[in-house]
């Protein structure tokens, strides 16, 4: 029975990491000599070469990448144990900056405060609220902690090094028109018509241009509104078709605007954005996101039970963010009706 000494096995990792000894002694801090005894050992151990020293680079043979892919595995396993063990002995205490947008201060964000005021005495949340670009540049400054953004599952943000993003709502979108318009058989129809959009690389943005290369359209004016209450205003006033996530969409007053049943391609996500370091997201920042996410449960679940809804929310953790690698045949999110 051949036995492995886990340490060489990091050594070897390192080794394939760096592509020389001499690269992986620098990461490890250890002189090349000790690290080619240590892999010569671990060669006499197993009995085959495990890597190619003829060439300018040291270069694994198949056993080496099959010892070596262990070697990850257990590096990977301290980590989490050292993470894990920080964890339990972390408590969620002292500041949190919480950047959130507009709607999400009405809807859930300060809800979220008073359950950490309960659950996290220690913890001292500071709400600020933002848009998605100047927060995504205060979370890489480390002004923030916690971002929440709304964003596209079609075509996401892309993360900031050292941030970490879950999926905590995820919704279709809605094609509305003003009430006084017929109600269109086809969105091509909507052609040569004024439409209410969005700013530049938002998600009703994004999925507008979707929406138009499909179908053709070219609008007739664009009024651009930011927040979905400005869009309930313009439809009021009959000022142009817009697109909306499906739960806004149906919480468009009576006669402002009619939810037409036409498929509008691409998701709706609210994404909570936290800070991490060596170890994950420190322990105030994983209850700042936690707390975010109950208050906004509870938010849909109320809204739910009022009928203000399309169907029940799709609020979870456990949805899939666009980030996440998924395995092949496996769906990257909750389908969406």
């Amino acid at each position: 029975m051949v036995e492995l000494d886990p340490k060489r096995l990091l050594i070897l990792r390192q080794i394939a990491d760096s592509g020389s000894v001499a690269g992986a002694s620098r990461a490890l801090g250890h002189t090349p000599s000790a690290v080619s005894q240590q892999l010569s050992r671990l060669e006499r151990e197993v009995g085959v070469p495990l890597v190619d020293r003829t060439g300018g680079r040291a270069e694994l043979t198949t056993a080496g990448r099959l010892l070596a892919g262990y070697g990850d595995r257990i590096g990977q396993a301290l980590q989490d144990a050292a993470r894990d063990l920080r964890a339990l002995g972390g408590a969620a205490a002292g500041p949190v900056a919480i950047g959130v947008p507009a709607p999400a201060i009405t809807f859930f964000a300060t809800t979220a405060v008073h359950l950490l005021a309960r659950t996290h005495p220690d913890l001292v949340p500071r709400l600020v609220e933002t848009g998605r670009q100047e927060g995504l540049r205060a979370l890489r400054l480390g002004e923030l902690d916690v971002l929440v953004i709304e964003d596209d599952r079609q075509e996401p943000t892309p993360l900031p090094p050292g941030v970490e993003a879950s999926v905590m709502f995820e919704d279709a979108y809605r094609l509305v028109v003003p009430a006084d318009w017929p109600s269109p058989a086809d969105p091509a129809q909507l052609s040569g018509r004024p439409w209410i959009t969005a700013p530049a690389g938002s998600p009703r943005q994004l999925a507008f241009q979707r929406l138009a290369a499909e179908h053709g359209i070219v609008p007739l004016v664009e009024h651009t509104a930011r927040y979905r209450f400005a869009v309930y205003t313009m439809l009021a006033a009959r000022l142009g078709a817009a697109i909306l996530p499906a739960n806004a969409a149906a919480l468009i007053g009576p006669g402002a605007g009619t939810v037409t049943s036409l498929p509008v391609p691409g998701s709706y996500l609210v994404r909570l954005l936290r800070r991490t370091g060596p170890w994950g997201a420190p322990p105030a920042v994983r209850a700042a996101g936690e707390a975010l996410q109950s208050a906004l449960l509870t938010a849909g679940e109320r809204l739910a039970a009022q009928g203000l809804t399309d169907g029940e929310p799709r609020v979870s953790s456990h949805l899939v963010d666009p980030g996440e690698r998924t395995a092949p045949g496996v769906p990257s999110a909750t389908p969406v009706p």
